[in-house]
């Protein structure tokens, strides 16, 4: 049996994912956004979180409620875990529906952040094009979430991601067509999404809009984190200053119930 875990159980979940240094986790933990669920209310001694598409589990991993847990999964997920055992268990469970790949880690030091490096990018935005923070209109704009769903989609509406998120984006005739915003939010800072509709990629729109939302970041005192999928946001990364900090393991589970 698996309970969904409730405010009061953060601290002991806190000690539980300290390996994890991960701001969707910190998210969670820190009562912004996500959901966690655990085979105990009083004393868990296994546990799942989930921000979005991501999921995460610690744990015992002999508990009862973790073959449970593991079932316990949107259609779609992006499985994070930090021990061999927890990958052992999950490539058997999931034999036949996984896909594993690795995400990339960035450090997370705003001294790395340029300030005078990140504004020069500003000054390149094509001609045609044009930068603008995502306010109430953009952030309901259809153009942006066909960019991006995930621009807003943590949040529990326009005025929540207005309140509490950052974002920026690009237009050309009226369209979204590129943009960088709070996918989730934590005490210290936020972790970055960005994409590009594919008709205009190639341009640098990325790296400029990336650059407005680090900057906004900066000003704020809060910490504009990046995680990369990929080797082309690995680039882009290390593009604005962000240096590497290690490769991890990530399961793509597609899970129908």
């Amino acid at each position: 049996m698996i309970y969904k875990a409730d405010i009061n159980l953060r601290e002991k979940l806190s000690s539980m994912f300290q390996k994890f240094n991960c701001t969707l986790v910190r998210s969670y933990l820190q009562g912004h956004m996500g959901t966690a669920w655990v085979d105990d209310l009083e004393n868990p001694t296994v546990a799942q979180v989930m921000v979005g598409f991501f999921v995460f589990y610690a744990g015992d991993i002999n508990s009862e409620a973790a073959e449970e847990l593991l079932y316990n999964l949107p259609e779609h997920s992006l499985v994070i875990v930090k021990t061999d055992e927890w990958k052992k268990y999950i490539e058997t469970i999931h034999k036949g529906r996984i896909d594993k790949f690795q995400r990339f880690e960035f450090k997370k030091n705003p001294e790395h952040l340029d300030r005078n490096h990140l504004q020069k990018f500003l000054l390149a935005l094509p001609q045609g094009y044009e930068l603008k923070r995502i306010d109430a209109s953009l952030a309901e704009e259809p153009s942006l979430h066909e960019v991006s769903e995930d621009f807003t989609s943590q949040f529990d509406s326009t005025e929540d991601y207005l309140n509490r998120g950052i974002g920026f984006c690009i237009l050309s005739h009226g369209q979204v067509v590129c943009g960088a915003s709070s996918y989730s939010i934590y005490d210290q800072g936020l972790e970055i999404e960005i994409g590009t509709h594919p008709d205009h990629r190639r341009k640098g729109l990325a790296t400029i809009v990336a650059s407005a939302l680090i900057l906004e970041c900066l000003d704020r005192g809060i910490y504009p984190s990046w995680d990369a999928a990929n080797s082309e946001s690995v680039a882009l990364a290390e593009k604005l200053g962000y240096i590497m900090e290690e490769p991890y393991d990530t399961y793509y589970i597609n899970y129908k119930k």
